[in-house]
């Protein structure tokens, strides 16, 4: 194999595993920087680090006993773990959209109290958005670099262009973040998560599914949503809708508790 195929692999193994990682790191540093709160960025850093480290050790306990073989059940609890605190974030920006609000909590005690626990929040999140990749990334390029012989200036030339390239992405996320106003950040990063922590529910319904845990009903779903990624499952769907349905009536039941006092229906 040439050199330049070799670190055309290399490259978008990196590229594919990191890249969903990346858009949801990203995506929480842009908002905490909006919201006037970039001291805790470097919380969201440390969680990141911490998930590469846990990817190394992971990738070599599963070389090392495991010959290799990443554990479907593991990847797909964490999976479901991501997902569960990406609902939970998702619900905290939109209930907290109004930067009014946003303002008042910051100057409570009570606001304050919640606020750390949501840096806290984010910061395992990344860590779990990062790890979820992480170890199988190694793998893969360990995988690819015993079988073209060991890691060539090839293969680390192809991590090198998806590093600055996965860089490049994130500075622009971020860029075009802090230029929106207040609200639209919040409600665009509260979908985004949640939408991504169906996905994650999806592709850990999957793991499951291949190892026989959980039964698979086909559904007949378009290619294109399959490509990007969708379970095209009933028992992945099912799930999803009752999540959704979940969250809308969480939705409503939050917008009534909030609704002003003096606010009432018209006759």
């Amino acid at each position: 194999m040439n050199g330049w195929s070799i670190a055309l692999q290399s490259g978008s193994i990196l590229l594919r595993e990191g890249l969903e990682a990346l858009l949801v790191v990203a995506a929480l540093a842009a908002f905490l920087r909006r919201a006037g709160e970039s001291a805790r960025v470097p919380m969201l850093y440390v969680g990141v680090a911490a998930a590469i480290v846990a990817s190394l050790i992971a990738a070599w306990v599963f070389e090392t006993w495991f010959g290799g073989a990443h554990d479907d059940r593991v990847e797909g609890v964490v999976m479901i773990v991501a997902a569960g605190l990406m609902f939970y974030v998702s619900g905290w920006l939109l209930l907290r959209q109004d930067p009014r609000r946003w303002q008042a909590d910051l100057n409570e005690a009570a606001g304050r109290a919640i606020a750390t626990g949501s840096a806290m929040s984010f910061s395992l999140l990344a860590f779990l958005a990062v790890f979820r990749e992480g170890a199988e990334t190694v793998l893969f390029l360990h995988a690819l670099a015993k079988t073209n012989g060991g890691w060539s200036a090839a293969l680390l030339a192809g991590l090198l262009g998806a590093t600055v390239l996965l860089m490049v992405v994130f500075v622009v996320i971020e860029w075009v973040a802090v230029r929106l106003p207040l609200k639209p950040v919040f409600l665009v990063t509260s979908a985004f998560l949640f939408l991504m922590g169906l996905k994650f529910i999806g592709s850990a319904v999957q793991e499951f599914q291949e190892q026989a845990i959980i039964d698979v009903h086909p559904a007949d779903v378009p290619q294109w949503a399959i490509d990007a990624g969708m379970n095209p499952s009933w028992e992945a769907i099912g799930i999803q809708l009752v999540i959704i349905a979940l969250a809308l009536a969480g939705l409503a039941l939050a917008m009534l508790r909030h609704r002003p006092a003096g606010a009432a229906a018209t006759p």
